[in-house]
Order: structure tokens, then sequence, then C-alpha cells
């Protein structure tokens, strides 16, 4: 009797979200079947991979990252050239500095340098990340959305604390994609698309962060929120959960020990460039493979593979 394989197509699909504009504007989301499932359905819009870079520019980069930098002294120095790495996709522009409890740089400073990575990013597609203190960010992001009006940039992100600055900022008053980001819970999730699209916020504008951490760092809470969120979109048609996910994967994996630790501390642990490397791939393999849409990396080499294994693969 012959074998007939089921379906994984769903009739639900994932809202396809695009960010930037003219030839290199890039589309996130718009499938149909799970991460990778191209047996099923193809995937017209393959997973995307961005390069980050903060406002300290080479201050706070490791000797690895700072190599492939060489001659670079400012963020828009450093935009100019990882737009010609191989793999990417979008640069994305951290305000690390805003943080009051950390460096706390003026929002005047900010926005300036933001101003400067958009002009050197050209038309490469934008997104643009705050400081992680939500209170900071609703100033910080309200600011960078009117700052980089036009470029239909993703301001990453708006929380539950802030959503209503954020949100009627990048989504209704500069025509943004507001980036929602919760706490590795698929009802918070879901609660907070729910209040962007009350606040006025067009679904089709809204791009989730659901929570990231590195592998072995308590990453099983994400990768089952991201498939629980999968799910519930595909199969029970939940047009809340529909939006694509972007998951900033850098910030996570140069801090943890693995990444940082020196080769005199650990010797046997190997070369640390590699051990960087490699917790950042592991990261961001296993997030495409969990359903996000697109991340954010680090180090050049780690963009390049990310890119060559989602092209192997869709």
């Amino acid at each position: 009797m012959p074998f007939t394989a089921k379906s994984g197509k769903f009739n639900a699909s994932i809202k396809a979200v695009t960010l930037g504009s003219g030839d290199k504007a890039t589309t996130i989301g718009g499938e149909n079947v799970l991460p990778f499932y191209t047996f099923d359905a193809p995937i017209e819009h393959a997973p995307k991979v961005g390069i980050e870079v903060t406002d300290f520019g080479m201050e706070h980069e490791p000797d690895c990252v700072k190599k492939y930098y060489e001659g670079c002294t400012t963020a828009a120095d450093m935009v100019k050239k990882a737009v010609t790495f191989e793999g990417v996709d979008f640069v994305s522009f951290r305000m690390e500095g805003g943080d009051p409890n950390g460096a706390n740089k003026s929002t005047e400073e900010l926005i300036a340098t933001l101003k400067e990575v958009a002009e050197a990013a050209g038309d490469m597609p934008l997104v643009v990340s705050g400081s992680k203190n939500a209170e900071r960010d609703a100033e910080l992001l309200s600011k960078a959305a009117e700052a980089v009006q036009g470029k239909n940039a993703i301001i990453l992100a708006a929380r539950e604390e802030n959503y209503k600055t954020v949100g009627a900022a990048a989504g209704l008053a500069y025509s943004q994609i507001v980036g929602a980001e919760s706490s590795v819970d698929i009802n918070l999730a879901k609660q907070l698309n729910v209040l962007l699209s009350q606040l006025g916020v067009n679904p089709s504008n809204i791009a989730m962060n659901v929570g990231s951490a590195s592998a072995g760092y308590g990453y099983e809470y994400v990768a089952s929120t991201m498939q629980r969120i999968k799910a519930a979109a595909l199969s029970q048609n939940d047009a809340q959960l529909q939006m694509p996910i972007i998951t900033p994967v850098a910030s996570e994996t140069w801090g943890t020990k693995e990444a940082t630790a020196t080769e005199v501390d650990v010797p046997e642990w190997g070369d640390v460039e590699s051990r960087g490397i490699d917790m950042e791939v592991e990261t961001a393999a296993a997030d495409l493979a969990c359903g996000s849409n697109a991340v954010i990396l680090k180090h050049p080499v780690s963009v390049a593979t990310v890119s060559k294994l989602i092209k192997e693969l869709v």
C-alpha cells in the first residue's frame, strides 16, 4: 500500500512585513508552513540576517570583531563597512549608551549618531533598538522614529510599559514598523499585539521580539515560546500571533562566559573568537529553526555562516 505523506501546509499564514524601501527593501514572514518546511510549500521570503552596530562604535567590541572594522572610528564608519559584508540583509543600530544605569548619554547625542548611521546605511534596511530601559526608551525610540522617517525601519521595541508612546510615534505618526517586545511568554506576546492593534497600529506593521537568550542559558523557554506562537498562528489561525518574529542574538551571545573568557583563564576551551562565533551561530540557528524570521548578529563570520545555512535550507 503506497504511503501518502500528510501535508504540513496551513490555510493560515504569517503576515509579510517589508522593511526598508527601494531596491534593497527586504520582506520577512509570509510563510504558511513551519520553519524550513519547504517540502510542504515554498517559502517565498527566506529568513533574514542583520548585523549590529551600537552607539559606542568600536569602544565595546571584542578584538575579534574590531579587526573587521580596521580604520573605522565612529558607528557610521562601521556601518559603511558592515553593509559590504557577505550575507547582510539589514543593519541594526542599538542605542546602548542610553541606559540611565550605564553611560546615560543624552537623547540629542544618540539621535545625532542615529542620523549619521542612517545616512551611512544608505538604502540598506534599518532596525533601531533602544537601551533596554523601558522608561528611557519611550523617549529615545519616539525620537528615533522621527529621525529615520521615510526609512520604513523597525523600531525595536515597544514594551508593555511604553507601548503607547513608542507605538504611537513609530506606528502612527512616522509610519515605521513597530517591534513588539515581550518576555518569553505566548500570552504576553499576544496581549502586546492586541494592545498595539487597539492603539491603531496596523497589524501588518508589527514585528515581534518574543524574548531571547543565548544557547545554554535558559534557551529552552525561548524555543518553546517561539514554537507555541508559530503553532497557534498557523494551526489555530490566531491573527494576533501572525506577526513575523525578529530576534536579537548578538547582545545575548557575546556577553556569555563562553564568548568572553580568555584563553589564559580557560585554555581547554580553545580560541576565544571561535567560541564567540560558535555561540552566535548555534543560537541563531536554533532561533530560526524555532520560528524566528530574522536574527541580529555581530560577527561578520557569523552573518556569512547563518546566511549560507538559510540558503541551503530554503
